[in-house]
């Protein structure tokens, strides 16, 4: 069904409806969803606070990295978990809310000394954006076509190659793409299109989560639906390494 469509990972075309109907007990419901969010931002923030006051207490990001690095390690492994075994979302969406927690907060702290205002700025936006835009779609100011997922879908997968095709050039030291993540106009440029390509796809995980409790997924995938929106808010925060040189961007992006 082209109904069932969505650039997000984790929320894949079958994602709902591979569950069945749930024909005894409770239902999903957008509500439901809506809360559950609250539940993994609070998660979230917690362990990036956590973080954030290590780096600051101690200015070094030796006592940081680790934490950051078992986030991100630990996270996708946990992602790809929650993706196979849809039913244990209320047990890893959390996890992975907390483990992500960790590397927001590390990456944040240390750009946030080295670009004062960076990190206040880029999740006050992020979520700024989130509430405007979930007003537009309830609003149904912006209504999700069938040519609106497709063109989505489209640009969230070149973009998703480019990053791709630039990490295996990184290796061989071919600097190809490098100003596609420079502070020029190119550089600028391109950070303007991935922040509008990430704010579409949560169109996108709106109108799903939607669908999904219309046809009455089971209620544990209210964890699940939240989780992928969560993946959505949070990948482009992350979109570049903390480490960037001299003249590139900061790493910490605004969705």
């Amino acid at each position: 069904m082209a109904l069932f469509r969505t650039s997000n990972p984790a929320l894949s075309n079958d994602a709902f409806r591979s569950q069945g109907y749930a024909a005894t007990g409770e239902a999903m419901t957008v509500s439901g969803t809506v809360n559950k969010t609250g539940i993994l931002l609070i998660c979230t923030v917690a362990t990036a606070a956590w973080t954030w006051n290590t780096f600051l207490n101690s200015r070094d990001p030796a006592s940081v990295m680790p934490m950051a690095a078992i986030g991100a390690i630990g996270g996708f492994i946990v992602a790809l978990v929650t993706v196979f075994k849809k039913e244990w979302a209320m047990v890893t969406a959390p996890i992975y809310a907390l483990l992500e927690g960790l590397v927001l907060g590390a990456v944040s702290a240390i750009l946030e000394v080295r670009f004062p205002g960076i990190a206040i700025e880029a999740v006050s936006l992020t979520f700024g954006v989130l509430v405007v835009l979930l007003l537009a779609y309830r609003s149904g100011l912006i209504r999700v076509t069938e040519k609106f997922r497709l063109g989505v879908i489209a640009a969230t997968g070149a973009i998703a190659l480019f990053y791709f095709a630039s990490f295996i050039l990184s290796f061989f030291h071919v600097p190809l793409f490098r100003s596609a993540f420079g502070s020029g106009a190119i550089g600028i440029g391109f950070s303007v299109v991935v922040v509008i390509i990430a704010a579409l796809n949560l169109v996108l995980d709106f109108d799903f989560i939607e669908t999904g409790a219309r046809m009455g997924a089971p209620k544990y995938m209210e964890w699940y639906g939240t989780f992928g929106l969560m993946v959505t808010l949070i990948w482009p925060l992350l979109r570049n390494p903390p480490a960037t040189g001299q003249g590139t961007q900061p790493g910490l992006v605004t969705i």
